[in-house]
Parts: C-alpha cells; structure tokens; sequence
C-alpha cells in the first residue's frame, strides 16, 4: 500500500454491503482484510439478508462463516461413550443437495491435504463419523473439525461451479475468515486451494472473501490477482457503528504494518490508550521472530534507553488491558510510547499506510 487513496465511510453495515454487491456488478472477486473484531461475519449476514430483501425472501448467496460451523453439533454419546458423531442440521439450505451429491470423495480429496483422518456420512441420520487408524468414532478436535467444514464446503462449491440444480439459488458466494485453525502452511494450502477452485467459477459466480489472517489474505490476493477484483481495507472507527473502506493498491496489505500506521497517528493526536502498548509489543515480537533473533528487545538494541524500554515494554503489555474498555495513558507514559515507537521507527524504515488519513476521505456516495 503506497499512496493516498480514498477512505470510503459507510453509516452501518446495510449502506457497506451494498457497496459490495455494487462493487460486484462488474467484477468477480471483492477482497476485504479488517482486524478480528470489526464485524466480518455480521457484514457476510448483511450481505446475505440483502440477497433475500432483493429477492422476495429467497436467498442468492451461499456463504461460509461462524454460522456455517454452528450447523454441525456434536453427539457425544453421553450415555455409552462409543459412538461419537457430528450431527448436522439437514434443514438448511446449505445441505439442500448434498445427499444426492455424495460428495465423500470430493471432500476426501480436499481433506487428505490438510489432515490425517477419514470419516463416513449417514445420510439417514444426518451424521458424520470419524476414525484414524484402528479408532472408530472419534472426537476430532476443534481445528480438525473446522478443516472438515471447511473441505466440505469445497466440495459443495465444485458442485455449485458445476450447475447443479439443488444449488441454482446460488448467484454469489461468501467466504468469512475459514481457516483461523490452521498453522501457517496449511493457511498457504488451503489459500491457494481456494483461489483455484474460485477461478473455475469466475464466470458464473460473484465472490467476496473477508478476513483477519494476514499470510492467508495474501496469498489469496496473490492466486487472484490476474481476475477482475476489487482489494480493501476495511475499518471500524471508533469501534461505532460507522464503518470505512480503503482501495489497497497491488502490494498486498500487510497486517503489522497496518497496525504499526494505527500506532503513529495516535501517538501523533497524543491519543493513546494502554492497549497500544500490546499492539507495539506485539510488532516487535515478530519483527524479532523475522530476522531470527529470540527477544523482542533485539529491535531496540544500542538505542539510547534501551533497557528503559525493553523493561517499559514488559510491564506495560499485559493482557489486564481491555481493547473494548480503552484507559488512556497518564501523560509520562505518553512520552516513554512515542519515545520507543520513533526509535523503533528509526531503525525500520516501514512505508507505513495512511489507513485512517482523514485528508483523503471521502463518503460512500463518491
């Protein structure tokens, strides 16, 4: 991100997905990178309801977020503890074919990548088994279960780019951070698995992909990048109600440095709350982890106050401090932040973003 861009300003979620259904008319792809907390799954609900007002109630989007996964239940089996199943809810839409479809060995396909498990659907029952090895009906664990999900939603999604009549109702497809599970190299796997699948359907289906994993939205912007799309920032000022949309350009948007820009325009306003002190540590930790060494400290090494400042950094970033419940700094520790945050900046010459310039705003009607 280099340059100053326009900062798009929506009141409330309905006027942002409009937005992005607009953004879609000519495009297939909409990208949108935002921080945990700033309301990607209520947008990807917005976005949906806004199918079913459009269409007298009739949904046109098939989507994966928190409330896809909220559709499988686990049956423990609390009265023989043996046969352990993953129930799902067969009322949905999201399972309007699969029964036909057996899609086993498409979602083994995507799940032999990623995992080492197998599983088997009874479709009488509305059930999923587990096993590995010799062990039947197992309890998988929560990431290894997410995968699951997640793989068969993929297969759901070949069946869809293949025109299959259960899922005619599908016009768009929205996909909410789906691998918040996964270690970094499965993060890679599943991006890249996902923009393949995606370019075999650009022409029939409108795509948008939100999330907060870093190295997952990069790679996505990287596999889609030759497609017809549009690319954001997306931000909550203030934690309101107001949202804002930023145009990255085509170097993918960086998560630490995005923070690292939300850092010096509030030490530049003197508006600083004790959070920003984790949000700092945190910068330093991987900026650390990135050049090999095994301490944060490293990343002030030899500057004049040194020690003050590593130990500043220790003390100050805990977790007592709330992001939803900011306290402002006092004055002097005001001081010590900017000056760790300027030798920090001193020593790494990052282009930090202008993602909350207000000189470049403009509103949603530009």
């Amino acid at each position: 991100m280099s340059g100053s861009r326009k900062i798009f300003q929506y009141p409330a979620l309905r006027q942002l997905a409009t937005r992005l259904r607009d953004d879609l008319n000519n495009r297939d792809f909409v990208l949108l990178y935002a921080y945990n907390g700033t309301g990607k799954t209520r947008l990807s609900m917005e976005f949906k309801d806004a199918g079913k007002r459009k269409n007298r109630g009739n949904p046109d989007t098939l989507y994966f977020n928190a409330f896809t996964e909220d559709l499988f239940i686990w049956d423990n089996d609390l009265e023989g503890d043996s046969e352990r199943v993953l129930q799902l809810n067969s009322a949905s839409l999201f399972f309007s074919g699969i029964k036909e479809l057996a899609l086993e060995e498409n979602i083994q396909a995507y799940l032999g990548r990623y995992a080492d498990f197998d599983f088997d659907i009874d479709y009488e029952r509305w059930a999923i088994s587990f096993r590995k090895g010799e062990q039947e009906n197992i309890k998988v664990s929560r990431g290894e279960e997410n995968v699951f999900i997640w793989c068969l939603f993929m297969a759901i999604c070949e069946r869809v780019f293949d025109g299959d009549s259960s899922y005619a109702w599908v016009k768009y497809i929205y996909i909410d951070d789906p691998i918040s599970s996964l270690d970094d190299n499965n993060a890679i796997a599943v991006a890249s698995d996902l923009a393949k699948l995606l370019r075999r359907g650009k022409d029939q289906f409108k795509v948008v992909i939100s999330s907060h994993h870093s190295l997952f939205f990069n790679v996505v912007c990287n596999e889609l990048k030759k497609q017809s799309h549009k690319k954001y920032f997306l931000h909550r000022p203030n934690r309101g109600s107001e949202y804002t949309l930023r145009s990255t350009d085509e170097t993918p948007f960086f998560h630490h440095v995005a923070m690292l820009s939300e850092l010096q325009k509030a030490a530049d306003s003197g508006t600083l709350y004790t959070y920003h002190f984790n949000m700092l540590r945190s910068i330093l930790e991987k900026t650390a982890i990135f050049f090999g060494h095994d301490d944060f400290s490293t990343c002030i090494h030899g500057v004049e106050d040194e020690v003050l400042y590593a130990r500043a950094l220790n003390l100050l970033s805990h977790g007592k401090y709330a992001i939803y419940e900011p306290r402002e700094m006092v004055e002097d520790t005001k001081q010590l932040f900017c000056q760790i945050l300027n030798a920090f900046l001193n020593r790494y010459q990052f282009a930090l973003p202008e993602v909350l310039a207000e000189t470049s705003t403009s509103n949603s009607n530009s």
